[in-house]
C-alpha cells in the first residue's frame, strides 16, 4: 500500500476533514484548491461514484461523458462566458482560439441531444456523467471541501413539456435522497436560489455540519427549510399614511452609526422611545453587469436593527458582480453624506434604491438627512419617498417568522452536496432545441439540471463521521471492511495474521493488512486514524487461540475464537 501517514496537522488545514483526509493519507495537495488522490483516498472517491450511478442508472439515466477542454463557441452562445466572469479557467491554444475548463457542462448537453435526437419520439432522456470540473475560486479552502479542480455528477433531463420534466426532477429528487440516505449523511433538503444556472425551481441538499459555508433556516412549526439566500420576507400589511406626523429634520451631532443615533434620539427629549427597528439604514454598493467595464451605484434601504448579508445580496443581483463603495466612490459622489444618507439625494441622484421588504407603505423611519449631523425622523413610505422596487438582502435572524406562517425559524450550517434545478427552456432556446411534435411542428424542449459534488461528498462524510482519533467511514465507502493489525514481532503471530488475511480475501472481504514492523502503539494509531470500520488486532491473545475484533465506531472490543474469526467478520461485513 502507497500510504504514509502523519502526525501532525497541514499547516494550511481549518476543518476537520481537511486535517484527517491529509493525516490519514488520503489526499495531497498540489497547488491551492488542487488535490491529488492517493490509493485510500481513490478507493473512497471510487465507492462513492458507484453508489451515485447505481442510482442514476436505476432512474434510467445514461452515462456520458464529455472533454474537460471546452471551446469557447457553446459558452459564448449561451452567455455564460461573460456571466461566469473571473471563475471561468480561460486558455488559448497554438493557433490563438480561446478554450475554458468546464465548470458545467449543459451547453454540451443540449448540443449533444440537439445533434441526435429531432423527433417527440426520441424523448424523454436523462442523460449523465461523473466528471471533473474546474472554477478558479478566489479563496479556495477546506481542502476538498471548495476547491478549483472537483469531481461532479452532473445529469440532465430533456423533455416535451412542463409535466414531462416535474416528473423528471421528481425521479432525481427521489435518487438524491437514495444516494444520501445509503452513503449515510445527516442532511437536510432546502429551498434554493438558482444562480448563474438559471431555471425555477430549486433545491439543495444540505449535509448538517457546522464548518458548512452555506446557513440554512427551517421552522419550529413546519416542514419550511431553505438557504438563506432563499428566504423570502413575509410582506407586512401596509399601513395608513393620513395618521403619520409630518417629517422633520433634526440636528443629530455626532451619529454617523445607528447605535450613537439611537442613543441621542432617546436623550433629544421627543416624548417617545426609539429603537434600531425603527431607524433606515441606506446602504451603497455598486454593482457591474457581466461584460460591462462600468459600475452602477446601487442602494438598498434596510431596517436598522438589520445588517445587509453579503450572499444575499449576491444571490439577489446575480449575475451581476457587486462591491462596496471604497473611498474614490465618495469623492466621485459628494451628494453621498457618509453616516447621513437618506432617500432624497439618492432619488435626486437618479440611484437606483430598492428597499427590504417590511419597508411598505405607511411606515415611518428615522433616517439621514442628506447632510452631515442631521437625521429626519417620520420620514413615511409611501408619501415622503418610493423605493423603486425591494430587495431581499437583509440578514435572515434566528426568530424571525417562517415565510409559510409556521412558527419561527431557527439557524443551522451545512455542506451544499446537490443541488436540483427545473432550467425550463433557458439553454433549449439558446440553441434552438427544438423536436418535431405529433402536430408535424417544432416543440421546444424542457429541461432539468441537477448535480452532486462527488469528491465533495467525501469531505461532507468525513466532517459527520469521525472522532478525536481519526476518520469513521461508513461501510458502504470505506476502503477496506477489515484493518488487520499485526501487534507484534514474532513469526507465529505474523504468519496467523497473515493467514487471516488471507482467508477473509478469499470470502470476499476487502482487507487492509498492517504486517509492519512498527511498533503495536504506533500500528493502533494509525488504524484508529484510517478509519476502517471493523479492526482485526492479531497479537498476544493467538497464543491463547483468541484475537481481538474492534468496532472502530462504538469502540466496542471483543475476543474471538481465532477459528471462528473469519465467520464472524464475514457475518459482520455483511450485515
Amino acid at each position: 500500500m502507497f500510504l504514509r501517514t502523519l502526525r501532525e496537522d497541514p499547516a494550511d488545514a481549518e476543518v476537520p476533514s481537511h486535517k484527517l483526509l491529509v493525516r490519514a493519507g488520503y489526499v495531497r495537495r498540489a497547488a491551492p484548491g488542487v488535490y491529488s488522490w492517493l490509493p485510500l483516498g481513490l478507493r473512497v472517491l471510487r465507492s462513492v461514484e458507484e453508489v451515485v450511478r447505481q442510482e442514476m442508472d436505476a432512474i434510467g439515466a445514461q452515462e456520458i461523458h464529455f472533454p474537460a477542454l471546452l471551446p469557447r463557441e457553446p459558452y459564448e452562445q449561451s452567455n455564460r462566458w461573460t456571466e461566469y466572469g473571473p471563475l471561468l479557467f480561460r486558455l488559448k491554444d497554438r493557433k490563438g482560439a480561446d478554450y475554458l475548463l468546464g465548470p458545467t457542462h449543459e451547453e454540451l448537453f443540449t448540443l449533444t441531444v440537439k445533434g441526435e435526437y429531432n423527433s417527440y419520439k426520441d424523448y424523454p432522456v436523462m442523460l449523465y456523467q461523473v466528471q471533473t470540473k474546474y472554477r478558479d475560486e478566489e479563496r479556495p479552502r477546506a481542502g476538498i471541501l471548495r476547491g478549483r479542480e472537483f469531481v461532479m455528477k452532473d445529469s440532465y433531463s430533456f423533455d416535451l413539456d412542463d409535466e414531462g420534466l416535474e416528473n423528471s426532477y421528481r425521479l432525481h429528487r427521489d435518487a438524491y435522497i437514495r444516494i444520501f440516505d445509503r452513503l449515510g449523511l445527516r442532511y437536510v433538503i432546502v429551498a434554493a436560489t438558482s444562480g448563474a444556472m438559471g431555471g425555477s425551481a430549486s433545491e439543495e441538499f444540505l449535509a448538517e455540519s457546522p464548518t458548512g459555508e452555506d446557513t440554512f433556516v427551517r421552522s419550529t412549526e413546519s416542514g419550511y427549510a431553505a438557504n438563506v439566500e432563499a428566504v423570502v420576507t413575509p410582506v407586512p400589511e401596509a399601513e395608513s399614511i393620513e395618521d403619520k406626523p409630518a417629517a422633520q429634520v433634526h440636528h443629530t451631532p455626532g451619529t454617523p452609526t445607528i447605535e450613537t443615533l439611537v442613543d441621542h434620539l432617546n436623550g433629544a427629549g421627543l416624548g417617545r422611545e426609539f429603537t434600531a427597528a425603527d431607524t433606515l439604514k441606506n446602504v451603497l454598493v455598486k454593482t457591474r453587469e457581466p461584460g460591462a467595464e462600468e459600475w452602477k451605484l446601487l442602494a438598498i434601504a434596510v431596517p436598522g436593527d438589520r445588517e445587509v448579508d453579503f450572499k444575499r445580496l449576491e444571490a439577489a443581483v446575480e449575475p451581476a458582480e457587486v462591491a462596496l463603495l471604497d473611498e474614490a466612490d465618495f469623492a466621485a459622489n459628494p451628494f453621498l453624506v457618509k453616516g447621513y444618507i437618506g432617500p432624497k439625494a439618492l432619488q435626486d441622484n437618479g440611484i437606483r434604491f430598492l428597499a427590504d421588504p417590511r419597508i411598505v407603505p405607511g411606515t415611518a423611519w428615522v433616517t439621514g438627512a442628506d447632510q452631515a449631523d442631521h437625521h429626519v425622523v417620520d420620514l413615511v413610505c409611501g408619501r415622503d419617498f418610493t423605493p423603486d422596487g425591494t430587495i431581499e438582502a437583509a440578514e435572515v435572524r434566528e426568530g424571525d417568522l417562517a415565510p409559510d406562517g409556521g412558527g419561527t425559524l431557527v439557524a443551522a450550517r451545512g455542506i451544499e452536496i446537490g443541488h436540483i434545478f427545473q432550467l425550463g427552456r433557458k439553454y433549449a432556446d439558446a440553441f434552438g432545441l427544438d423536436a418535431l411534435g405529433q402536430d408535424g411542428k417544432p416543440k421546444r424542449i424542457t429541461m432539468g439540471s441537477y448535480g452532486i459534488g462527488v469528491s465533495r461528498l467525501v469531505a461532507a462524510i468525513a466532517e459527520q463521521s469521525h472522532d478525536e482519533l481519526g476518520l469513521v467511514w461508513p461501510r458502504v465507502i470505506a476502503p477496506a471492511d477489515v484493518h488487520v493489525v499485526i501487534a507484534g514481532k514474532d513469526e507465529t503471530v505474523r504468519e496467523g495474521g497473515e493467514r487471516l488475511a488471507a482467508e477473509l480475501d478469499r470470502a470476499g472481504v476487502r482487507v487492509l493488512l498492517d504486517d509492519r514492523t512498527s511498533s503495536p502503539g504506533v500500528k493502533f494509531a494509525d488504524a484508529e486514524l484510517v478509519g476502517v470500520p471493523t479492526i482485526l488486532v492479531v497479537g498476544k491473545g493467538l497464543a491463547k487461540g483468541v484475537v481481538e475484533v474492534k468496532d472502530r465506531a462504538t469502540g466496542e472490543r471483543e475476543e474471538i475464537d481465532v477459528d471462528k474469526a473469519v465467520e464472524h467478520l464475514v457475518n459482520v461485513v455483511r450485515g
